[in-house]
């Protein structure tokens, strides 16, 4: 049977919806604002290359030099940037990413390095020369030119803005000093993202994918670990500082530190897996029976409405307005 119960048997009164939306408004707008002026994070810049060259340059220089010998961990990533296998993650013979084949070709060398270089030799011609003698080189010798390099680094130190490598053997290091200088360079005017991420035209730069690939290994972890955002830090739910942040990915950063996850290869593809499975059931659960029972067997909704139930033990109605 169908209970009706019409307004008179309800006190009336009058409401402006509209004013009351405009002093909610106003008033969670200034709250914000004040919150936000008193409260707010701290503003850190991303990570930069003029960051980097100015606070550890010899970490912008190893950068490089891995990525013109092919060292770096993007050189052996696989998809979707290249055909390597280093970061493929896979269950079994299931692996969503080797799936997807190279759709963001990236050479590491090619992209990070000599094409950005490429397009500032207009503001050094002498760049013509050096680049040419890198790129008509075979790959042995351009290989061997690196590792002259990147032998001695540690007893190399930097002045003025540039590599000053030990003068012992200094023709066995071919065209590379001349590059990381014009490469430092580069990285100190603040211009090296752009050329990395630049294309032809004066469409305005949207996809800094290339750019951002470039700081992915050492110094991405660095600089994360000045900040304590590793991913043992719980960093992808943490702002910069002593600060909240995304806290709503606690469940993702959760499982990255327990078992299996914490010591699988695949631990991006089980964490996934994991939360896209847990999400399913639960979207599920009015549909599956004895899942949709549970809230039944728990009983909290008689808590939440433990007036209601005492109401309609009582003989009330539970619908009528108090005076």
């Amino acid at each position: 049977m169908t209970m009706n119960y019409p307004n008179s048997k309800y006190r009336q009164v009058p409401y402006d919806l509209i004013r009351e939306l405009t002093l909610a408004t106003v008033g969670v707008g200034v709250t914000v604002l004040v919150l936000a002026a008193v409260f707010s994070t701290p503003d850190v810049p991303v990570l930069s290359a003029k960051q980097v060259v100015q606070q550890d340059p010899l970490l912008l220089v190893q950068t490089e030099l891995n990525d013109l010998s092919g060292q770096s961990e993007l050189s052996t990533y696989g998809p979707p940037y290249n055909h390597g296998t280093q970061s493929v993650q896979a269950i079994g013979g299931f692996s969503p990413q080797a799936w997807s084949g190279v759709h963001i070709p990236i050479d590491p060398a090619q992209t990070e390095v000599i094409r950005p270089l490429e397009r500032m030799k207009w503001l050094d011609p002498a760049l013509n020369g050096i680049l040419a003698t890198w790129t008509h080189a075979s790959e042995s010798q351009q290989s061997s030119w690196v590792d002259n390099v990147q032998r001695v680094l540690p007893h190399a130190a930097i002045a003025g803005g540039k590599l000053i490598m030990p003068a012992a053997a200094r023709g066995s290091y071919g065209p590379v000093v001349a590059i990381t200088n014009d490469y430092l360079a580069l990285a100190n005017s603040g211009l090296l993202e752009a050329a990395i991420d630049g294309e032809q035209g004066s469409s305005p730069l949207i996809n800094r994918t290339k750019s951002l690939l470039l700081f992915q290994g050492a110094a991405d972890s660095t600089y994360a670990q000045k900040l304590n955002m590793l991913g043992e830090d719980w960093g992808v739910i943490k702002e910069t500082g002593n600060y909240p942040g995304a806290v709503w990915l606690w469940y993702y950063t959760l499982l990255y530190q327990i078992p299996p996850y914490n010591t699988s290869s695949a631990a991006d593809l089980l964490v996934v897996m994991t939360v896209m499975i847990v999400t399913g059931i639960l979207m599920l659960t009015p549909f599956v029976p004895g899942l949709r029972s549970i809230p039944r067997f728990v009983g909290v909704y008689k808590f939440i409405w433990r007036r209601h139930y005492r109401e309609v033990r009582s003989g009330g109605n539970p619908y009528e307005t108090r005076q």
